[in-house]
């Protein structure tokens, strides 16, 4: 009696317990799919905050996502009005709700930011504005420094730095030149007759992935670029899967090409580890180190390590410095060929530009090899490409964290909401650059940018403050090289052939290329 007493007590308290374990897990999915977001729309709608009303699992994506479709699925006319193309959603929501709507991301609202006074405030104040959480897909790619918050970020910020200052810089030049130079002469010899007509697009990308190449990895560029051509492959398969990233639980379910990341990361992390480990051991032998960023990276790593007493929990591991190798390709590669493809479709657009910029790289240089101290002084091809930089900015957003409640300007932002900062609309708005916000008008940059800008942070296409790329000078002296280099050598104007269609994946790209006629230059 007493047994079967026992039995039935112990059988009712695991129904109970499954009962209360039940309920806590409704109670937990409840509020993370319905309660928490309402509480969010809630607190932004009272003070005065607009947007479309919460839906249930993604939010506007399938909506944002649709819109996008619709408007990238046509090419538009020769205009460089591209925000409503390029950001349809977003303008389409200030339009419809004011200045500071917010717009659902799956379960999270994000408030756009258009504001300079604003935007200076959430680049400045890093830890009240951190990051967001990257995709675990997007992870594959890439995180090194561009993702890393707090100590970890201080950390790695004063390692790679030395890499990227001025004087390293310098060192590259030669690099930059090289293969700049390979480039004019394959084009010379394609236009045997005096001219061609070639897609731009992938000529520039393999340029800058070619300089990032041997600037990474000295000797070693040709795995390099092999290492470069996969990370490729990976960006394009994650800029695929992040269309369905709205889809709950699709990031773990085993399709083809997940597995197909997964394989490429583990050849990657291989390959990496060999080309480090060959590196350390001639540094550890003290031989000779090449002027490299991989080998700048792991002398100023090794003297960080020194500098705290030989312990290897102070510098960086070797998992992480692969993950800033990896960050090279898409710091050096991904924004310099944007930069550069939309720098030409423009001045083939505007040939009094063209010829303006092609006068200033004659007078200063001639036909001779273009050296570091004059191409820093370049004034209308720098004036060209901060102009293209505003037009088509490389990255074409940025989006925040907020942890903890925090104030920005008039605005209460609750914990669990994000900001957007919206570089394009932001770079094209008549309020902060005229009525002639969508023309190409290099001039506004004759005096700088501070002039320019007025002192706002209403130009950001490296972003601003703390964690302004880091890659920027690299970047700006390549494209001065490469620019240079093409106009003492070519004219160029677009083909009958280009279709005007700039589309966000990662960068901003010409979807379906750039192509134009190309003329030797006769001097």
């Amino acid at each position: 009696m007493e047994e079967s007493w026992s039995t039935s007590t112990s059988a009712s308290a695991c129904i109970v317990l499954i009962v209360l374990l039940t309920l806590t897990c409704a109670w937990r999915v409840l509020n993370w799919l319905w309660l928490r977001p309402k509480r969010l729309e809630r607190l932004m709608r009272d003070q005065g905050l607009q947007g479309n009303p919460y839906r249930l699992f993604n939010g506007d994506l399938k909506q944002m996502m649709k819109m996008q479709k619709e408007v990238t699925s046509k090419t538009m006319k020769l205009s460089h009005d591209i925000a409503p193309r390029v950001f349809s959603y977003h303008l389409q929501s200030v339009i419809k709700h004011g200045k500071n709507p917010f717009i659902w991301f799956g379960r999270k609202p994000r408030v756009i930011i258009t504001e300079p006074e604003l935007i200076k405030d959430v680049l400045n104040k890093i830890y009240a504005f951190p990051k967001p959480d990257t995709n675990p897909l997007v992870k594959l790619v890439a995180t090194g420094l561009l993702n890393y918050e707090g100590e970890k970020w201080h950390k790695h910020r004063r390692i790679v730095s030395p890499a990227f200052n001025m004087e390293k810089l310098k060192n590259m030049l030669p690099i930059f030149f090289n293969s700049c130079n390979d480039l004019i002469i394959k084009w010379e010899e394609m236009s045997s007759d005096g001219s061609c007509e070639i897609d731009l697009w992938p000529f520039l990308q393999n340029l800058t992935s070619d300089i990032i190449a041997r600037a990474a990895f000295g000797s070693s560029y040709e795995e390099g670029r092999r290492i470069f051509e996969l990370l490729k492959e990976q960006a394009q398969l994650a800029a695929q899967s992040m269309m369905k990233d709205y889809i709950p639980g699709w990031r773990f379910i085993p399709t083809a090409m997940h597995r197909r990341m997964k394989e490429i990361n583990r050849e990657i992390k291989a390959s990496l580890t060999d080309l480090i480990n060959n590196k350390e051991k001639a540094l550890e032998v003290g031989e000779t180190t090449e002027n490299d960023l991989l080998c700048l990276l792991l002398e100023s790593n090794h003297k960080e390590i020194e500098e705290h007493g030989n312990s290897k929990t102070i510098g960086m591991s070797i998992e992480e410095v692969i993950e800033e190798c990896k960050l090279f390709y898409f710091a050096g590669q991904e924004t310099t060929s944007t930069l550069l493809v939309w720098t030409m479709v423009i001045l083939s657009m505007h040939p009094d530009w063209q010829a303006r910029a092609r006068e200033e790289v004659l007078q200063v240089f001639g036909k001779q090899k273009p050296d570091f101290l004059v191409l820093s002084h370049l004034k209308i091809v720098t004036m060209i490409l901060n102009e293209v930089l505003r037009l088509y900015s490389p990255v074409i957003g940025l989006n925040r964290n907020v942890d903890e409640d925090v104030k920005l300007g008039n605005l209460s932002l609750p914990a669990g909401v994000q900001v957007s900062l919206p570089t394009i609309m932001v770079h094209h708005n008549p309020e902060l650059w005229g009525d002639d916000a969508d023309n190409f008008n290099p001039e506004r940059f004759s005096e700088g940018v501070l002039k320019a800008t007025n002192g706002r942070v209403s130009f950001f296409p490296f972003g601003w403050g703390p964690r302004v790329c880091i890659g920027q000078n690299f970047s700006m002296l390549e494209a001065k090289m490469a620019l240079s280099m093409i106009l003492q050598h070519f004219t160029f104007e677009l083909s009958p052939a280009y279709a005007h269609a700039p589309v966000s994946v990662l960068t901003l790209q010409p979807r379906y290329g750039a192509h134009v006629i190309l003329r030797k230059l006769q001097v």
